[in-house]
């Protein structure tokens, strides 16, 4: 037996599921006639819960449905709060340039629809901060943020949180590798950044984009997590775009004491090369001489996956 030695990191003291661009559409219509995002998300939803993660939180950064249409958000609730009340984690719902305000409010949040201001809020679980901005522009697909807004965040980060603060917005305020997309991004980039350095903000977690990529922003790390209804192909030559039916995914966020560690996860897998259970992961551990390394898990016996709606 090996001498015992600590893990160089604890468990993770808080666990967000993000899930980006589900893009549902009322009555199963598809997109390009191809495309279901509700049969894309209920396979994602399936993976996450066969896994047993256990996590604080669910953060949708926005895109939620792709025509805005009140129905579509009544199917996503149906789909999704079940699915978290099992999980028991609360949901956080963030405006996307395909959302629209009244819908949302109405269907997610059970508010007043005519209400059409942006969709700001903050949320915190056990002191761990969620604030989440609506960069949306109405009948656009660009990003902005006004004055109010601004002002606004700046009163919220006045205050740090004990365990910092992460920021869901759907534009992400980073370049893109893809040329088109500069014509609906994130407008007035400097204006944000300005608001946030020096502030308790650990991460910037966004969508928009179709796939996943990591920047830094005002000094803040910056993740933005893929669709899980369709991705762009980063192959395309360089200069197009090209959206594919595959490599959608979602992504894991562990935020410890000193870091906070983001990690894309695949919708689908082909091949299963070898599976190690946790019990016998626990033996290998022991075996090699580690000691406080844990894992937040839900417990009971593993979940069979969902039935995909067709």
């Amino acid at each position: 037996m090996r001498p015992m030695r600590t893990a160089e990191h604890p468990a993770p003291e808080r666990v967000l599921l993000h899930l980006s661009d589900t893009h549902l559409r009322a009555g199963g219509s598809r997109i390009w006639d191809v495309v279901s995002g509700a049969e894309h998300l209920q396979e994602a939803l399936a993976a996450i819960e066969a896994s047993r993660v256990a996590p604080d939180a669910i953060v949708f950064t926005g895109d939620l449905v792709d025509l805005g249409e009140s129905a579509a958000y009544a199917d996503l609730r149906r789909m999704v709060e079940p699915f978290a009340e099992r999980l028991g984690a609360p949901i956080v719902w963030v405006m996307g340039n395909h959302d629209a305000r009244g819908p949302f409010r109405a269907e997610l949040w059970g508010e007043d629809g005519s209400d059409l201001s942006p969709v700001d809020r903050v949320q915190e679980f056990d002191g761990l901060r969620i604030v989440t901005l609506d960069t949306s522009v109405p009948g656009h697909h660009h990003g902005e943020l006004s004055d109010h807004q601004l002002a606004w965040l700046a009163r919220v980060l006045a205050t740090p949180a004990p365990l910092g603060t992460v920021l869901a917005m759907h534009h992400p305020p980073v370049p893109s590798v893809l040329a088109l997309a500069a014509t609906v991004e994130l407008r007035g980039q400097a204006r944000l950044a300005s608001v946030l350095r020096g502030t308790d903000v650990r991460a910037i977690i966004a969508g928009h984009l179709h796939y996943s990529t990591f920047a830094t922003f005002a000094g803040i790390p910056v993740s933005v997590a893929s669709s899980t209804c369709y991705a762009q192909d980063l192959t395309v030559p360089v200069g197009g775009t090209r959206p594919q039916d595959g490599g959608q995914s979602y992504n894991l966020i562990h935020v410890f004491d000193d870091t906070v560690v983001h990690s894309v996860v695949p919708v689908a897998v082909e091949h299963v090369m070898e599976y190690i259970d946790p019990d016998d992961a626990r033996r290998r551990l022991s075996e090699a001489g580690l000691s406080g390394v844990s894992v937040r898990r839900r417990s009971g016996p593993p979940t069979m996956p969902l039935p995909v709606l067709r």
